[in-house]
């Protein structure tokens, strides 16, 4: 094989697709952003946010009693949270892992650190942040201080900004990832903060899908 014909088979090999912008239409949803679930910046999927109109539910409930759940603790595997609470005492969860939507079957329940990259990308108001959360390792690149009361700013994708067909309520959306036997994890799309909230409480909740890189 001539040098010139190796040289091509080997960009093609080392071909990487481009980075879709964010809120732009993808794998049955929108675009959110990348995570690297070794935490190292390299990032190894895509994170997909569900239409508004079909993977977004309120009210739910993390859980009907408040009790433990094993393999929800994760705060990065959201798939592994959420597929051990397909069932009617996870409700949040359940309405997540039961959508078909785009073609696709793998939507689920967002763990702590992928719904935080959902907010950074994708916040849908132009208000000052909460500066006590922010920090995510498995954002892509990899965040190690909290947010400031500029960045993240409102989203430059207008579907998601407040008012758009796709955006974020300005108000709090459950994680998959539990804390304790009492509560689990949730994330503020208004007041830009990361806490928990008892499980049988009623929050929103916004499916999401996976893509490899």
């Amino acid at each position: 094989m001539s040098g010139a014909l190796q040289a091509v088979f080997q960009n093609q090999r080392s071909f990487t697709p481009p980075i879709p912008t964010i809120g732009a239409a993808f794998g049955g949803g929108f675009f959110a952003g990348q995570i690297s679930t070794a935490g190292n910046s390299i990032a190894d999927y895509n994170l997909v946010i569900g239409p508004y109109a079909s993977a977004q539910a309120f009210p739910k409930q993390f859980k009907t009693t408040r009790t433990t759940t094993s393999g929800t603790s994760s705060d990065i595997d959201g798939p592994t949270n959420s597929s051990n609470m397909n069932n009617a005492s996870h409700p949040a969860a359940q309405f997540c892992e039961g959508l078909t939507i785009g073609g696709f079957s793998d939507w689920y329940m967002p763990a702590k650190n992928e719904l935080e990259v959902c907010f950074y990308n994708l916040k849908p108001i132009a208000n000052s942040n909460n500066t006590s959360s922010g920090t995510n390792t498995n954002a892509v690149p990899s965040r190690g201080s909290n947010y400031t009361s500029g960045v993240p700013a409102q989203t430059s994708a207008t579907s998601f900004q407040s008012g758009g067909s796709e955006a974020f309520d300005g108000s709090t959306y459950w994680s998959s990832t539990q804390f304790d036997a009492s509560e689990a994890k949730v994330q503020s799309f208004y007041y830009a903060t990361q806490n928990n909230y008892y499980k049988d409480g009623n929050r929103r909740v916004r499916a999401i899908r996976r893509v490899a890189v």
